[in-house]
């Protein structure tokens, strides 16, 4: 099994140059270019960027960012507005919508979410308006593909059920399970399987710190912390996304004959095509919301309210 190429905003930093992409990943092939980006039609000042790995038929949480197109350096800031409508084949629509302004990177890099049901599979066409603070709103057609289905799990799917590595099974070491600098012990108490078999709600973040370079996977374990702290009865776990083994006193990666990194058996059962991800499961084992890449934090908290 083989983990593919980062799609997200791993992808979009790729295209940017700006920092490393997480590890010499490989697998199914990807098209050239990283992330759609909108045509340019007269001369629009920014471009916009799809993140999502990809988007499917029903609920989607749509990740986008924008690009200047002189320099392909991000725009997106807290301050400059983006929403956009959506048509797509035999008259259907969606939205419009707002996009949601998170930092990736703080005070570096963002980018917009939005909530977005698609009715039907094809090509289909965004119109979005982005205004920043002294400039007129502009309209920039976007093109992209929606798929019949994902690979990904999605809200109302039920988690699989895959067993996970725990601190007990390795003597209470946590540096054996875990390559982040200061990690929770509670996030390695309870594999995948036990939380389902028990009927606990749960939330699982697919990140590796150690091995992923974007300064995404990280931070995004590290804003999960708080969250945590701030739930108790809610069980959580870190899963370390590729094959790793202890040598020298650390966690090292297991590569396959190519030398590329070798993906965890719930990376396929989840139907992972980035990391980090986070997904918040119910007490019914059903997936309730998945975060690809970022996440807000009001976000993460409406997705965790009520879990049962």
């Amino acid at each position: 099994m083989r983990f593919p190429r980062l799609l997200t905003i791993v992808a979009i930093l790729a295209v940017l140059a700006m920092l490393a992409a997480c590890g010499p990943q490989a697998g199914p092939s990807v098209s050239p270019g990283g992330p759609s980006q909108a045509a340019s039609v007269g001369t629009p000042s920014v471009l916009p960027v799809l993140a999502s790995s990809e988007v499917g038929v029903g609920s989607n949480r749509v990740v986008f960012s924008l690009l200047d197109p002189a320099t392909n350096r991000p725009v997106a800031a807290p301050d400059r507005t983006l929403s956009a409508s959506f048509s797509g084949p035999d008259g259907a629509t969606a939205g419009p919508v707002d996009g949601k302004f998170i930092w990736t990177i703080e005070d570096e890099i963002g980018v917009y979410a939005a909530h977005v049901e698609f009715p039907v599979a094809g090509a289909w066409r965004a119109e979005f308006r982005t205004s920043a603070p002294g400039k007129e709103t502009e309209t920039i057609p976007f093109q992209f593909d929606v798929k019949a289905d994902t690979s990904v799990l999605r809200p109302g799917e039920r988690a699989p059920s895959v067993d996970t590595p725990t601190v007990d099974e390795v003597g209470g070491d946590l540096a054996r399970v875990s390559t982040d600098d200061d990690p929770r012990p509670d996030f390695y108490e309870t594999s995948v399987a036990e939380a389902l078999a028990a009927g606990e709600p749960f939330v699982v973040a697919f990140a590796t710190p150690k091995f992923c370079q974007t300064a995404i996977c990280g931070p995004t374990l590290d804003r999960l912390k708080p969250v945590a702290e701030a739930h108790p009865d809610v069980t959580f776990i870190n899963v370390e996304p590729y094959e790793l083994e202890l040598r020298d006193g650390q966690l090292q990666p297991v590569l396959d004959a190519n030398g590329q990194l070798q993906a965890v058996p719930a990376v396929s059962a989840f139907g992972l095509l980035s990391e980090p991800y986070i997904f918040v499961v119910d007490g019914d084992g059903k997936v309730r919301a998945g975060f690809e890449a970022v996440f807000a934090e009001d976000e993460i908290e409406q997705a965790i309210a009520g879990l049962g």
